[in-house]
């Protein structure tokens, strides 16, 4: 098991260079140091001389990857490839371009904030998905699988815009249930705050998560071994969750890769629309201010977690079934 995780690991690192060396390029050679200054400074009336303070203010006057002014080492470490790119890997996320303060920092304070949003909605989406998905599957071929269906559909037709409108004026304004925005510390003052873009997401969630794992469901008990457990005389309750539920939680799991990245960076709508001091709002706070460092550093923290999660969910398969190890 250790020599297992310890090669899905090494594979990771690869991975997050290549998309480290994708990000430099986009940041620092479609888009260039002299470009950001002037976003940030103001396009009218900028001399040279304060885009070469800015520059060098925020460390972007370096050579891109090789410093010949240096000597040693400092010929690489002396760029800005070293200084903004590489020093991502020990999460050193630099100073914000707009305000110059600490992009790990704000990182730190505002995960907690986003994981009260996205938790709830991922723990009770995916238990709610589960149970719809199982009776689907149950009740297979049905006017009530027919239904469910429609209503999944009908549901991932709707936009997630749509669904905080209508939900902020319904049970926000209209029925006056909860705040329709805003967000208040400590955590047990704040939950109100956090009812209604939970209940959002999960109906968001819904009908794509039970489309999802009905499908997972249904090619389950077509199998030889759900015919053979059905020939023993077991019931179709026990077929479904004694054999046929522990056999399809390898495709499931791959698709909680897609929610752990979520978990922490958080969701920019819902956050920015109820006001969640969270990573989404953080984000969409620095692409309107054009500020390249936070945008930078939280994309390659997405990677970083969706690599990882991708590593887990191998190690997860294991332990599902142990055949995988040997692969």
């Amino acid at each position: 098991m250790l020599a297992y995780i310890i090669r899905r690991v090494a594979y990771a690192f690869p991975i997050l260079f290549g998309v480290n060396v994708a990000l430099f390029s986009l940041f620092f050679f479609v888009n260039s140091p002299d470009v950001m200054a002037r976003q940030n400074l103001g396009e009218k009336r900028v001399t040279p001389e304060q885009i070469e303070n800015w520059k060098r203010e925020h460390g972007y006057h370096l050579p891109r990857f090789f410093n010949a002014g240096e000597t040693g080492w400092s010929k690489l470490t002396q760029t800005i490839f070293w200084q903004k790119s590489m020093r991502l890997f020990i999460f050193d996320f630099g100073k914000s371009d707009s305000d110059n303060s600490r992009i790990g920092e704000a990182v730190c304070r505002r995960v907690p904030y986003s994981l009260f949003v996205t938790i709830p909605i991922f723990l009770i989406g995916m238990a709610i998905g589960l149970v719809f998905a199982v009776l689907a599957a149950f009740y297979r071929a049905t006017y009530i699988d027919a239904a469910l269906l429609v209503v999944c559909v009908f549901l991932m037709s709707i936009p997630l815009m749509l669904y905080i409108l209508a939900g902020q004026y319904l049970l926000a304004i209209v029925l006056k249930l909860t705040p329709i925005s805003g967000f208040a510390r400590p955590l047990w003052i704040a939950l109100k705050f956090l009812v209604l873009p939970v209940i959002i997401g999960v109906v968001a969630e819904f009908g794509s998560g039970v489309r999802y794992d009905r499908t997972i469901f249904l090619e389950e008990i077509n199998k030889d071994y759900v015919r053979t457990a059905r020939a023993k005389g077991l019931g179709e309750v026990a077929v479904l969750f004694k054999h046929a539920l522990k056999n399809a939680m390898i495709p499931i799991l791959t698709s909680v890769v897609v929610a752990v990245p979520f978990l922490m960076t958080g969701s920019l709508l819902l956050e920015k629309f109820f006001g969640i001091p969270g990573m989404g709002n953080y984000l969409i706070d620095a692409i309107h201010r054009q500020d390249f460092a936070i945008v930078r550093a939280m994309v390659f923290l997405g990677s970083v977690l969706y690599v990882g999660a991708l590593i887990a969910v191998d190690v997860s398969y294991t332990l599902v079934d142990p055949r995988v190890r040997l692969k």
